[in-house]
């Protein structure tokens, strides 16, 4: 591949329920540290999930930012952080050449179930209704909350993708580094879909919302006593360079992006495919001139739900059956992050490139005979020296699928 199209990381921005930054966030995934808690929300027990305790107010005030969303505040908490990791000189930058591309599930529930239940206070008179409403929830939001708190002049977008839209987000950024649209993107995947008692209550519909008496166990996907998801907030955002840009201001490279792939089920609503899923995980590692037998750890995308971690498994024997690689989960310390579940369950393994270490599955005490795996890495960390590429996986509802594959920088 020539040079101007090679796309690597350069910065990492993050908040998840177990660390605020990629160190802290990692140290918690080698130490075994969950981040679930027990939650309140409207209409509902209080349930298990993954809660980010991030400070709002670093990069933006209290005034700005009750104008704003949840989301908008991850995002623009995860992009600061981003650029300053990177080194990257942003303040004399040209600001028309970098760009926002941010994966989301949905957006805008959040502020609409606040805005209808303030409204319920005032015998629904709408003359209450706020008139932040509509900037609040269109589409575009928490991509362009980022614009207006750094002021970046180039293009910005959301790309609604449900939870493979993490990975997606990333995705989009390397497209336009290689179109020459933008020469910096920030891009990833954010969600506050805690703060939507909406998204709990249509799960716990399907039987599909997870409960247990210690909360930092109900995240157990692949387990035999696994009962559902456990719903996360959290954001995670990368600064991506075209290789010769990065070299040229001697950036720090945290890897790059060698290959990625998205394709449709087009066959249910909720249920995965798993024909579909290994197509697209073939088709990733063709993109990247690579078969399976090169790829050191498959992330996986697991849930926590029955049949979508069967099919997941089904769909992972397909391609890495006997491969070598090993496989892990990060879902199961922080629940699942949905917009944002992409982009951080790759933060959480981007530092093996350099400790040779594989971060473990937890609460996988009795594996599902229909999940078992060749080199599951389950309770602890697993140290195997060099290791050189890192496969994520994350799929979504409407039958949504997205994989990217990275590997370590060389020249």
């Amino acid at each position: 591949m020539v040079e101007n199209q090679r796309v690597v990381i350069t910065g990492v921005g993050l908040t998840a329920p177990n660390g605020d930054n990629l160190a802290d966030f990692r140290k918690a995934l080698l130490e075994g540290v969950s981040g679930i808690e027990i939650f309140k929300t409207r209409y509902m027990p209080p349930v298990p999930a993954g809660v980010c305790h991030f400070d709002p107010y670093k990069h933006q005030t209290k005034k700005q930012s009750r104008r704003g969303t949840r989301a908008g505040a991850i995002s623009i908490y995860c992009a600061n952080e981003a650029v300053n990791d990177s080194g990257f000189d942003f303040e004399n930058s040209r600001r028309d050449r970098a760009g926002v591309f941010i994966g989301i599930t949905e957006h805008g529930n959040v502020e609409t179930e606040n805005e209808v239940y303030n409204l319920g206070q005032y015998n629904n008179d709408v003359k209450f209704w706020t008139h932040h409403h509509n900037p609040r929830t269109v589409a575009n939001n928490p991509a362009g909350e980022v614009t207006l708190n750094m002021g970046v002049t180039g293009p910005h977008v959301c790309l609604g993708a449900a939870c493979a839209a993490g990975n997606i987000g990333l995705i989009y950024g390397v497209q336009m580094l290689r179109l020459g649209e933008v020469d910096f993107a920030i891009a990833g995947g954010v969600s506050e879909s805690i703060h939507t008692f909406g998204i709990f209550a249509s799960f716990k519909s399907q039987n599909a919302l997870a409960v247990h008496e210690d909360p930092t166990k109900a995240s157990r996907p692949f387990d035999m006593d696994r009962n559902g998801i456990v719903v996360s907030e959290g954001g995670c955002l990368y600064t991506l360079e075209r290789l010769e840009d990065a070299k040229a201001r001697g950036a720090k490279i945290y890897g790059e992006i060698a290959g990625y792939a998205y394709n449709s089920d087009a066959t249910d609503f909720v249920l995965p495919n798993p024909a579909r899923q290994a197509e697209c995980m073939r088709l990733a590692l063709d993109r990247a001139a690579m078969t399976p037998a090169d790829i050191d750890i498959v992330n996986t995308h697991g849930t926590g739900t029955n049949q979508g971690d069967e099919q997941e498994c089904v769909a992972i024997r397909e391609v890495f059956g006997g491969s070598g690689a090993h496989i892990n989960n990060t879902k199961s310390f922080i629940g699942h992050a949905m917009g944002a579940a992409g982009a951080l369950e790759l933060a959480g393994n981007l530092p093996s490139f350099e400790d040779g270490l594989i971060h473990p599955t937890i609460n996988l005490d009795n594996i599902d005979p229909e999940c078992r795996l060749d080199n599951f890495v389950i309770d602890k960390p697993v140290h195997i020296g060099s290791i050189k590429s890192i496969i994520n996986n994350s799929f979504g509802m409407l039958g949504i699928n997205s994989v990217v594959v990275i590997r370590r920088f060389e020249n």
